[in-house]
């Protein structure tokens, strides 16, 4: 602990002696509020608990709330707190954020906290848990703002400022028609500096965008990038604003994708993190790596079915791992070139073609440069340290350059195809993982380096 605390900034380190200093509770809230509630929550798990608990006491529900919303394990604090004063807490959260702290709290403590909540938050909680994990309306919050259509300038501004004592989400405020309906949005500064005597149609921006709460994130998470928007409301069935979703959700939202899709590469069924309970971690890499334990097999497999070119030319085994890793290396490369492609980009048609093709040029130049430089390295790495001919030490290297140009060539193919196969039968396509798509290169390239090199040594040098 001392050592992170050593470690901090000047400005975490001056908060960090002004959180465990004996300065009075009203001096300490004071001096706090120049602070941003990211830092305070940098801070607050090395403080000693007697400076937690003060904290969490002395600041005001909306102020804790906003700390906590910045912390990973909130509700290891939330639990040690009165339960009156962690409803209180979580009422002042984005409903979005309380959703996700409840969900890690355990059955009993959640029960006694919604219980003392008051019924709009645990409406608006209700809400969100109603929608699946993968829709949109599971992240959005309740925290906006929105007008009558039919209001003038006056009447909206008033109603913005009366809104804006519970809501925090001001920069864009919503529009609905006296159905009920969404029909637009208006942009604070529009109207700030709006005429008092113009209409609120003069400024409102009908082609606003706007989803659906029921639709998929991930097939409208691109949509919503493009925008830059700070926030775009989430729709009900009959058109009402039911919330929005934030420019934060989308940042947080891109990096659990992000996340999720490096552990798949990483042949993992999900992310991992530094507290997790080692059986949990166990759980989710066995799966993978007993598919890989089985494909490991058939490649062993393949490599006793070469015993005899093995038993012939030994020192060909010293070029098994080059050929391999090379193989490998190359096919993780057009793997992640065409994961990252297809998260961005809706391919079709040409362009599907267009991508395997290019993977393929790229795999083809690549052996031939590597395999020209592994031709005339390993040519004269046999014939100087053995007694062969610079013929039989030169047909040999030829074998391994050639076979690691095929390997490559044939790696960057199923690099690129494997993925767009997994996606072509609406499966993620970063479930082709890394380790996947290696242990199939090594079954390539085994069988190429060792065909020809019975091929070419054994069958037509000797």
């Amino acid at each position: 602990m001392d050592g992170e605390i050593s470690e901090l900034s000047e400005l975490l380190r001056g908060l960090y002696d002004l959180c465990e200093s004996d300065i009075t509770d009203a001096e300490l809230v004071e001096a706090l509020s120049d602070y941003h509630e990211a830092d305070i929550a940098d801070i607050y798990p090395l403080l000693s608990e007697n400076a937690r608990k003060r904290i969490s006491h002395v600041l005001p529900p909306n102020v804790i709330s906003d700390i906590f919303s910045y912390l990973d394990n909130a509700e290891e604090y939330i639990e040690k707190m009165d339960a009156e004063r962690a409803a209180d807490i979580i009422e002042s959260m984005d409903a979005d954020d309380a959703v996700d702290l409840l969900d890690e709290l355990n059955e009993d403590t959640r029960s006694e906290i919604i219980e003392l909540m008051d019924d709009e938050a645990v409406e608006d909680i209700n809400l969100i848990n109603s929608y699946d994990e993968d829709q949109v309306g599971s992240r959005m919050t309740t925290n906006f703002i929105i007008v009558k259509a039919d209001m003038t300038i006056k009447q909206a501004m008033k109603t913005m400022i009366d809104q804006a004592a519970d809501n925090d989400n001001v920069s864009t405020i919503y529009v609905e028609n006296d159905n009920g309906e969404y029909c637009g949005a208006i942009a604070l500064r529009d109207l700030i500096v709006a005429r008092k005597d113009a209409t609120l149609s003069d400024i409102i921006m009908t082609s606003y965008p706007s989803v659906a709460a029921t639709e998929s994130i991930e097939e409208c998470i691109e949509r919503l990038k493009d925008y830059g928007e700070d926030s775009i409301p989430v729709l009900g069935a009959k058109k009402e604003v039911l919330g929005v979703i934030t420019s934060t959700d989308l940042v947080e939202e891109v990096d659990d994708q992000l996340g999720e899709d490096y552990a798949k590469l990483a042949g993992l069924t999900a992310e991992e993190d530094l507290s997790e309970p080692l059986p949990r971690s166990i759980k989710k890499r066995i799966p993978w790596l007993m598919i890989l334990f089985f494909l490991g097999l058939g490649v062993s497999t393949v490599v006793g079915a070469f015993k005899n070119v093995i038993s012939s030319l030994p020192i060909i085994v010293s070029f098994q791992s080059l050929v391999l890793d090379m193989a490998g290396n190359g096919g993780t490369q057009s793997l992640a070139v065409t994961i990252r492609v297809l998260s961005d980009e809706q391919l079709k048609g040409k362009s599907v073609l267009r991508l395997i093709f290019k993977e393929l040029r790229v795999g083809i130049v690549n052996g031939l440069i590597l395999g020209s430089l592994a031709c005339i390295i390993s040519g004269l790495f046999v014939m100087l340290s053995t007694t062969s001919t610079a013929a039989y030490s030169f047909t040999m290297s030829g074998c391994i350059g050639l076979a690691l140009l095929l390997a490559m060539t044939l790696s960057s193919l199923f690099g690129t195809i494997i993925p767009l196969f997994f996606k072509k039968i609406k499966i993620d396509p970063a479930v082709a993982s890394g380790p996947f798509i290696t242990t199939i290169n090594d079954l390539v390239a085994v069988v190429t380096y060792y065909g020809l090199a019975w091929l070419l040594i054994i069958q037509l040098a000797l």
